[in-house]
Formats: C-alpha cells, sequence, structure tokens
C-alpha cells in the first residue's frame, strides 16, 4: 500500500509556449523540488537531471540555487530537502482559514466515534491531505498532511471530482493508467465516471475498500458562496466495525454539520 501514497508534485510538462510571461527558470526549480519524496528522499545531480527533465547544467544551476537559498541540503554528491521547505507548506496553509477552524472540529468527531477523519483539496488526478486526525491504524501506509492519493479511487476525491465538467471529467480518466489495488477496484473508466456522477447526485462518496482491504471511507464535499467544491472532508473506518448503511444514517449527518460550518467560515457568514 506504501506504493499508492504519493508525496511528490506529479511531473508535468505543460504547454506555455505562447506565454511571453512564464519563467522557464521558475518552472525548472519547481520540477526539482517536486522529484523528491518519500520514494526519492535524497537524489544526486544526475537523477534529478533525469527525473525532471532537465539538462546536467540546468539541473545543477537550479540544485546550486536552492542550497544557497536554504531549500536543499548537499552532502558530497546527493541532495536532500531541508526543513526550511516546510516555510512553504506553512504559508499555504496559513491562507486556507478553513482548514484552521476544521482540526478541531473533526478531532472532535475523531474522538468521539473512534474513527479516523480527515480533509483533502483537488490536485489534478491527486487528493492532497490538508488536514489528518487518525484514531485508528486502518490503511497499511501512514497518512499525514501533504500526502496524496488517487482521487478516483477516493471518497475524498470523488465527492470533489463531481463538480467538474463533463468533459473534463472524461479527459482527467483518459489521462490515467487506472491499476487495481484490491480486487474491489473499479477500473473501467464508463464505471467510474457513472460512480463520480452518481456520488455528485446524491452529496457524497463512499469508497468501499477499493484502496485498500478493509478501509471504508465516507466524504462530502466543502462548498463556497458559488456552490463551487474547494475541498472535501472525509470519515474513515474498517469495514469490519461499520456497514455501509450505518455510515449513512450514523457519520453522514455529522459529516454534512461540519462541512456547513467549514463552508460558512470560509464565505465568512
Amino acid at each position: 500500500m506504501d506504493s499508492v501514497v504519493r508525496t511528490t508534485m506529479p511531473m508535468r510538462r505543460p504547454h506555455h509556449r505562447d506565454d511571453k510571461e512564464f519563467m522557464t527558470t521558475l518552472a525548472k526549480g519547481l520540477a526539482v523540488l517536486g522529484a523528491f519524496g518519500r520514494e526519492r528522499p535524497t537524489m544526486t545531480l544526475s537523477e534529478a537531471a533525469q527525473i525532471a527533465d532537465l539538462s546536467r547544467a540546468a539541473a545543477r544551476r537550479v540544485l546550486r540555487t536552492l542550497s544557497a537559498l536554504g531549500y536543499v541540503e548537499q552532502n558530497g554528491r546527493v541532495f536532500a530537502l531541508s526543513a526550511r521547505i516546510f516555510e512553504l507548506g506553512s504559508a499555504y496553509l496559513a491562507t486556507q482559514s478553513w482548514v484552521e477552524r476544521a482540526v478541531p472540529l473533526l478531532r472532535e468527531l475523531s474522538e468521539r466515534l473512534g474513527e479516523s477523519c480527515s480533509g483533502a483539496i483537488l490536485q489534478g488526478n491527486d487528493i492532497v491531505y490538508v488536514a489528518r486526525i487518525p484514531a485508528r491504524r486502518i490503511m497499511s501506509a501512514v497518512l499525514a498532511v501533504g500526502n496524496r492519493l488517487p482521487a478516483f479511487h477516493t471518497a475524498l476525491g470523488r465527492a470533489q471530482l463531481g463538480f467538474l465538467d463533463q468533459a473534463e471529467i472524461w479527459r482527467r480518466l483518459m489521462s490515467l493508467q487506472i491499476e487495481a489495488y484490491t480486487p474491489y477496484t473499479i477500473t473501467d473508466v464508463q464505471a467510474l465516471f457513472d460512480r463520480v456522477q452518481a456520488d455528485y447526485e446524491q452529496g457524497f462518496s463512499i469508497v468501499d475498500e477499493e484502496l485498500e482491504r478493509g478501509l471504508r471511507a465516507l466524504a462530502v464535499p466543502i462548498l463556497d458562496g458559488a456552490g463551487q467544491v474547494f475541498a472535501a472532508i472525509n470519515l474513515s473506518t474498517h469495514s469490519t466495525r461499520t456497514t455501509r448503511n450505518e455510515m449513512r444514517e450514523k457519520f453522514l449527518p455529522e459529516l454534512k454539520q461540519i462541512a456547513r460550518r467549514l463552508a460558512q467560515s470560509a464565505t465568512g457568514a
């Protein structure tokens, strides 16, 4: 299961050739930063160049600059992120007032029900955790703020994907290399599209042992004043403890109430 958790930014090469204000040098620096992660805590110059799709000369300039700024540390031929990188993630969370309000609400719910609760945003084909209150160890991988999971196979992702245009959902589906994480993983693209649409219509998503055996999760979207989703919150449990019907009857009203309170705080109501 550890291979499912993603801690780095996916390597993308968007087309910006016609944008005269696009800073290629900055993009190269971010590509190198995004190459570090759980699977690659350290890299040599050659590895950074290969993974970030840069020339050795460009990778060298980027790493020297990041090192001078304090975001990367060098030990011989090996480079690693420094603790200063936390400043970037902390700066983002500091601008998200709803996260600060969500944590105590989710913690109270987690402690009262004895289950894990989380908050996440949608980024491309992944969800990124921005709040995490673990109660019991359910997944084989340890999830934390900043970790990524595949959006189409998580309740937190499906609760948000349905707000996209249908054409965009299809575009993202067709860009995926879908794999079966468990025997219950939905791998048919039409079935995935239909599930996302059904979850959107009912206002919540339940993913049952599709990402990992035994993991059952329920998520609801958080909407802004215009009715658009900007995040989702969930509650996860082990399938032996709670049935799907119990999740709908017991947990869904609790999550919806928290989502409404967070929506109000986000819109200043």
